[in-house]
């Protein structure tokens, strides 16, 4: 007889034992191909007592996006002691450095779990907010006027920001510098054109 013991977990450490598991999944395979099946059988319990813990593979599904989300956005929030500029920067490298490090999470969030997962879009949406608002906070930090776009602009400026640190040819010497080099310059002129709303020449 093995005098092995296992150690039992409360319902709250399994919850988070699970979404874990979930999480590192992620790493390499969409939401669509996060299977409860193996969830269960890395975490060394039933299918049926996965969802004990969740009322639904979609409960589930809505716990590791949050997860997901929540790293992201704890992992891109400034120190608010920081200078603006300072600010803005920490803020720019937190986002850059993280894609990068988890860009198969990011894609299955972003590209995967908004579209095909309904279930999940209220959350990717709702981080994507948190960002935009970081934007427009930086945007008054820095002393500029608010604008009546500013809202609609950072969240332009969002969806610009992602591709190009999904896309970046990350492997390259100097990558990540020149990725948020790029991306400051281009959160610059869309600041600043909010002063300019009359820039194009009239047809």
């Amino acid at each position: 007889m093995s005098g092995k013991r296992t150690t039992r977990l409360t319902p709250d450490q399994r919850r988070e034992q699970l979404v874990g598991i979930g999480l590192e999944m992620l790493a390499d395979r969409s939401l669509d191909e996060l299977s409860t099946d193996e969830v269960a059988r890395r975490a060394g319990i039933s299918r049926g007592l996965l969802f004990h813990y969740f009322d639904s593979k979609r409960d589930f599904y809505r716990a590791v996006v949050s997860a997901a989300c929540d790293r992201f956005t704890a992992a891109t929030e400034p120190d608010g002691s920081l200078e603006p500029v300072a600010w803005m920067r920490s803020f720019i490298a937190g986002f850059v450095s993280y894609v990068l490090e988890h860009r198969q999470v990011y894609l299955a969030l972003v590209r995967g779990a908004a579209g095909s997962h309904p279930a999940v879009t209220d959350i990717v949406g709702a981080t994507r907010e948190t960002l935009a608002r970081r934007v427009c906070d930086g945007q008054r930090r820095l002393g500029m006027p608010d604008a009546p776009r500013l809202a609609l602009a950072s969240r332009a400026w969002m969806a610009f920001a992602e591709e190009a640190v999904i896309s970046w040819p990350a492997e390259e010497p100097g990558a990540q510098d020149e990725l948020c080099a790029f991306i400051e310059s281009s959160l610059v002129s869309v600041l600043g054109l909010l002063d300019r709303p009359g820039a194009l020449t009239p047809r």
